[in-house]
């Protein structure tokens, strides 16, 4: 007898149906076909176990397992409850009301026939409702990430016995709902690390409010313990909120790389990623022999932040290049090739040279002559062409440490900064692939970015006199852009310019002496 259900493979952010197909006939031996990798093949053994668990029998008989369509191969091992099933509906141990191929089933057993939580649930959910099925049999642990995703329904089981008693209805499962918008509305507002608790560096707090406001990359340079980490780890609680496809896309890739909590459901809130600087090309921008998302995808929408920079190897830093760039990374490997997105802030902090001091207030460097330049030459020209704000840190004093004035909170800031966003969606209206000031081109910089006479003098006179690098004029345009925006002015004034022109320290000639 031939027993059929389905299940899913995920490749990149989406899903595709995966046929599972079991006969159970003449003949001894239990064979799977379909192209499955050993994670998949060890099913037998967690199957046999947990029927027996349960005092069912595995057939003594020849059980053919086939994954269809069989060029496609399939990993993990999601597919044990699909098998376990079919495999007791072709021996005529299972003959209930409801009809395996009504549902997408998926979920790993123990050997005890507990079910375990799997990877990439959302974009199998998506695709399963996409495809017309009446519901999703999955582990309970996964259920409330399923449950974002509405008309279908969602069968969370703690056990194999409970999936039997479902399609035998013997047991009684209802199918969980959740009200995904209240649920995200409610918690997207919720941070641990607030502005009000960093006392001084208004200059700094100033600095990455532009950053958010616009959308642009920065780099913190300033001694260690000045609060660099510290201030980079609060920068999602200033940048405006997630929009509820921007969290169903954030939520796929979280889910697609098993990052997800259990119960979890929408990641409501900006990622933070802060990977450490041993990380390997693959991990930042993904990779494997079954391509997973890396660093810069999981911190789609949200911050990648790179602390002490010019520690990362310098091949680690080169690959970010194009994704910082196109918004996407796409990994090619000899039988697919798949699109994660990466559309993240980048925001970097590094020492001014090995030892920290280098142009500190107080504190002598004792770096050697050239030491401090070679250590800067760490970074590249074209991934610091990709980073519009140099902002320099300095250490805080005793008076503002000890200050008890209350500092500004991040809801304050964050109030300025949706406003100047939403300026730039007004402007960017035509143009759906750009939604802020950091996206434009170079052709259209000339279009939006237009400065007086009074403007271009101090443009002409700051790069003459300062030695600043051809690659800086845009970037300094788009800063003021945003620094405008900030301002709610429709123009950019000279204030504007000047402000943005201080932030491109590294593009000073001679700056490292």
């Amino acid at each position: 007898m031939l027993a059929k259900t389905y299940g899913s493979a995920v490749y990149g952010v989406d899903a595709t149906m995966i046929t599972i197909e079991v006969t159970v006939g003449q003949g001894l031996g239990f064979f799977m076909v379909g192209l499955a990798d050993s994670a998949v093949k060890e099913s037998q053994q967690r199957v046999e176990a947990s029927l027996k668990f349960f005092n069912y029998k595995m057939p003594r008989q020849k059980v053919v397992v086939n994954l269809a369509p069989a060029d496609i191969r399939k990993e993990g091992s999601a597919y044990d409850l699909p098998i376990a099933l079919c495999t007791m509906k072709s021996s005529e141990q299972l003959s209930g009301e409801k009809n395996l191929e009504d549902y997408v089933i998926m979920g790993e057993l123990s050997l005890d026939g507990i079910l375990r939580p799997i990877k990439g649930v959302l974009p199998i959910a998506i695709e399963a409702r996409k495809q017309g099925f009446k519901g999703f049999v999955l582990p309970a642990e996964n259920a409330h990430e399923a449950a974002i995703v509405n008309n279908i329904d969602i069968i969370p089981v703690e056990t194999l016995e409970d999936a039997i008693g479902f399609f035998e209805g013997t047991k009684q499962i209802d199918p969980l709902i959740i009200d995904t918008r209240d649920l995200f509305y409610t918690s997207q507002n919720e941070y641990d690390a607030d502005f009000a608790h960093v006392q001084g560096q208004e200059n700094i707090k100033r600095a990455l409010e532009i950053a958010a406001a616009g959308g642009h990359n920065a780099i913190m340079i300033g001694p260690p313990g000045a609060g660099k980490t510290m201030l980079a780890k609060r920068i999602p609680s200033i940048l405006p909120p997630l929009t509820l496809p921007e969290s169903l896309e954030t939520t796929k890739i979280h889910s697609v790389a098993g990052k997800l909590g259990k119960r979890a459901t929408l990641v409501s809130r900006r990622p933070f990623r802060a990977p450490h600087h041993s990380i390997s090309d693959a991990a930042l921008v993904g990779g494997g022999s079954f391509p997973q998302p890396g660093e810069i995808s999981l911190a789609h929408n949200g911050v990648l932040f790179l602390d002490e920079l010019p520690e990362f190897k310098r091949t680690v830093l080169e690959v970010m290049r194009q994704p910082l760039e196109e918004r996407k990374v796409s990994i090619s490997r000899a039988k697919m090739a798949v699109e994660f997105p990466s559309n993240f802030m980048l925001i970097a902090s590094m020492n001014p040279c090995p030892c920290g001091y280098y142009n500190h207030p107080e504190k002598e460097c004792v770096c050697g002559p050239g030491v401090v330049q070679k250590y800067l030459n760490k970074i590249s020209g074209p991934l610091l062409d990709r980073i519009d704000l140099h902002v320099e840190v300095t250490p805080v004093s005793f008076d503002q440490i000890a200050s008890t004035r209350k500092s500004e909170s991040s809801e304050q800031i964050r109030t300025r900064v949706i406003k100047a966003r939403e300026k730039q969606t007004e402007r960017f209206k035509d143009r759906k692939e750009i939604y802020s000031n950091a996206m434009m081109p170079p052709e259209m910089v000339k279009e939006v970015c237009v400065i007086g006479d009074p403007g271009k003098a101090l443009l002409r006179t700051a790069m003459d006199r300062l030695g600043l690098s051809a690659r800086a004029y845009d970037r300094i345009l788009k800063v003021s852009r945003t620094i405008a925006d900030l301002a709610d002015s429709d123009d950019i004034k000279v204030e504007h310019l000047a402000e943005a022109i201080q932030y491109r320290s590294l593009d000073r000639e001679n700056w490292a002496g």
